[in-house]
């Protein structure tokens, strides 16, 4: 058995997030511009063959859970073939995709036959004209029609992420919830984070966990903690007391979880990142182009585990945005 995957400070890592491009359909505010975005030549994307290579390694490191990403990941030709080849690696206990879901009615099947079962999709708003105001794009019918067909396909768990912005998301906040409850879906509310491409952040439009819950138990039902949480989830979950679903909270500005933190990132170009919001990164692409051994490429997920820093540090002077937006880390 190999040692553990764990950093200096004794946090034991098996969660891999993979960004299989860094295209995007729509140009949610808060992540892309309009127009001028400038990708990635396609001759730097990793293939399927490497990525699968990377992640058996990893996965003989300890890594056990996987999660595809993008910028869209549903834009990648043939996504299902990775997603079989992924699925078929043995050790591999959790396999999941976080989409913007606007391709995913078509996908949906073919996914499912590949493998997978758990979908996040990325959804701010049910209401039309703010749903165009933030992606830019008239697709809330696509997302609509791609979540249930994943329902009916019998993906569990279906989890709604949506980003909180104050000043324009709290008309969104309870119909959302309402739309989980009645669909048995969890509703997660991600704090709005210095990631995006033009600068927009700033800790005024922060609409917060507090403030949320404090909504949704005045609107919907009192909330309270799920008993016996996982305490390396990056979500904070709650339930409403009248046993009708519950929501979650991504609070990574007001109550960050980097103290409990499990992940590391390799993004579509072939870097390792051991934090979203890491200044570092670390090149496997040229050991996967260039010969290497699988150990050489142990060698630097066990150092860049090890490289890990203690937390992103949002709340303090000395945080600096990573150099590159999150369309091109991998979400």
């Amino acid at each position: 058995m190999p040692p553990p995957l764990a950093d200096t400070f004794g946090r034991l890592h098996d969660n891999l997030r993979i960004s299989v491009t860094d295209r995007c359909n729509i140009r949610c505010f808060y992540c892309m511009p309009e127009s001028g975005v400038t990708f990635m030549d396609r001759r730097e994307i990793l293939s399927f063959e490497e990525i699968e290579r990377f992640v058996r390694v990893a996965v003989g490191l300890g890594i056990t859970k996987l999660r595809v990403t993008g910028g869209e990941p549903l834009v990648r030709r043939d996504l299902p073939r990775l997603i079989e080849k992924l699925h078929n690696i043995q050790g591999v206990q959790d396999l999941a995709l976080t989409t913007n879901a606007v391709l995913l009615e078509g996908l949906a099947e073919p996914l499912y036959r590949a493998g997978l079962r758990r979908v996040n999709i990325h959804l701010d708003t049910l209401d039309r004209d703010r749903f165009k105001q933030i992606t830019r794009r008239d697709d809330l019918h696509l997302v609509l029609r791609g979540i249930d067909r994943c329902l009916e396909l019998g993906y569990r768990p279906v989890k709604l992420n949506a980003v909180a912005v104050h000043g324009l998301s709290e008309p969104d906040i309870v119909p959302l919830a309402r739309f989980g409850r009645e669909r048995g879906i969890e509703v997660r509310y991600i704090e709005f984070m210095p990631l995006d491409a033009q600068q927009l952040w700033d800790r005024s439009r922060v609409l917060t966990m507090e403030q949320i819950l404090a909504t949704l138990s005045h609107e919907i039902a009192p909330l309270e903690p799920v008993p016996d949480p996982d305490p390396r989830a990056p979500a904070t979950e709650f339930r409403f007391r009248d046993g009708l679903g519950g929501v979650g909270f991504i609070p990574s500005v007001t109550k960050p979880f980097c103290l409990n933190c499990n992940r590391i990132r390799l993004t579509a170009d072939g870097k390792l990142r051991y934090c979203l919001f890491a200044l570092d990164e670390y090149d496997v692409k040229h050991l996967l182009r260039g010969g290497a051994s699988d150990e050489s490429i142990a060698d630097l997920i066990r150092g860049t585990v090890r490289a890990k820093w203690l937390g992103h540090e949002i709340n303090s002077v000395r945080f600096v945005p990573p150099p590159r937006p999150m369309y091109a880390i991998g979400g």
